[in-house]
């Protein structure tokens, strides 16, 4: 495994890619690359769980993006030099797409090491760079990027969709074939149920009100947690909805310059909590938004959304109708889809939740039945099998080739 974010790295990413590489050893000798701090094996290593290789890195800010930039390119040169001293022709390489450098310098060194490669598509790119406003969609570098992804795709002996909206999008791309996609959403970390609404709860407090509108999560470029904040202000007047926002990078930052320059009474704003923390916090909204920039159907796909579910809220996502989170929303009638980029229909929506709190609460309640079916179980499962078949596959061609090369030898 091929990862920049590892435990004990705070990040979603972090959490997933360490639960699939304890949960492969299990089985298989497994060797992470890790860039996370703090992340090396310690010695001697323990039976059955990965040996985790520390890439020692540079990690500037999330908003200094000149500095990211380098700082992913040069860890995807770190990454392609350790594959080529690690990796074996029997070998499996699972990648994922962050930094978005990382699968090409994987895949890469795996057709020198004449490895198998398979990579988890948690944001297509260049599309989420077109979407986040940093690429126009004909410019020389967007272009160039999907050149390279024709190169890369072909190379990939597997891509792992986490959401239904991105197969149409990979299987427009040469040699990618729907034989090569596996669709494995992602799980919620904690046990589904729904949890009461505690007038005790802390966060419920801090915020006030007797409704809350919660946001949390990474606050990227795909993101636009500004919607959210206008929202809040165009319903400012109504003294029993309140807004507890939370987050990290980029748009959280904004959201707090903007907030502090100008308060919104019905806005509380909470630091990201720790993970001890998670489930009351998740449990003091009545309801969580979700909120996405345009165009955002195929390139990316909240993982946020299925701990909201686990503990009984709806969601409302800002997106279009026909990306993952809203197909999932409208299928099991547990939230609500709104426009992106439309602060005007987010307030309705929410006026509308809170409105009925029956129905709403009633949305939270099935919200926490689909969560028991996106389990660590049930696609830790799915990761193994489809390594298995992949190392069986590699085992396969490599006696092949052997057998080729004998009969070509004299005398054979």
């Amino acid at each position: 495994m091929v990862s920049q974010y590892y435990v004990p790295f705070p990040s979603t990413t972090s959490r997933y890619m360490t639960e699939i590489a304890e949960e492969l050893a299990k089985d298989s000798k497994v060797i992470v690359i890790s860039g996370a701090p703090g992340s090396a094996s310690q010695v001697p290593l323990e039976p059955r769980k990965p040996e985790i290789i520390e890439i020692k890195s540079w990690w500037p800010g999330k908003g200094a993006l000149v500095s990211r930039s380098f700082a992913d390119m040069l860890f995807s040169i770190q990454a392609l030099l350790a594959v080529l001293r690690h990796a074996r022709s029997e070998d499996v390489l699972l990648t994922v797409t962050a930094p978005f450098t990382l699968p090409y310098a994987v895949a890469l060194a795996t057709r020198l090491r004449k490895s198998a490669a398979v990579l988890i598509m948690h944001d297509l790119y260049p599309d989420s760079l077109v979407m986040a406003g940093m690429l126009r969609a004909s410019s020389l570098l967007t272009r160039s990027l999907r050149a390279l992804n024709r190169l890369m795709f072909a190379r990939l002996d597997g891509i792992i969709i986490i959401g239904r909206d991105m197969a149409p999008k990979l299987l427009a791309y040469p040699k990618v074939s729907a034989a090569k996609l596996s669709l494995i959403p992602n799980w919620a970390s904690m046990a589904a149920g729904y949890r009461e609404v505690s007038d005790n709860n802390p966060f419920r407090q801090r915020a006030g009100g007797q409704f809350i509108v919660a946001m949390s999560g990474n606050a990227g470029y795909t993101h636009d947690p500004l919607t959210v904040l206008e929202a809040a202000r165009l319903l400012q007047d109504r003294k029993d909805i309140r807004f507890l926002l939370s987050g990290h990078g980029v748009g959280w930052s904004r959201i707090k310059e903007m907030h502090a320059a100008s308060p919104c009474p019905n806005v509380s704003l909470v630091e990201r909590v720790p993970d001890s923390e998670l489930e009351d916090f998740l449990a003091a909204g009545d309801v969580w938004v979700v909120p996405y920039r345009k165009n955002n159907t195929g390139v990316s796909v909240p993982s946020r959304i299925y701990n909201i579910f686990a503990v009984g809220r709806p969601v409302i996502v800002c997106s279009e109708r026909d990306a993952e989170a809203a197909l999932l929303l409208e299928e099991e009638d547990i939230g609500w889809v709104t426009p992106p980029e439309n602060p005007r229909a987010l307030a309705d929506a929410i006026l509308l939740a809170a409105s009925d709190a029956a129905q709403t609460t009633k949305k939270g309640r099935r919200a926490a039945e689909v969560a028991s079916r996106y389990t660590a179980n049930a696609s830790l499962g799915a990761y193994r099998d489809l390594m298995e078949r992949l190392l069986a596959h590699q085992r396969t061609r490599n006696r092949h080739s052997l057998e080729q090369i004998a009969l070509r030898r004299p005398g054979s």
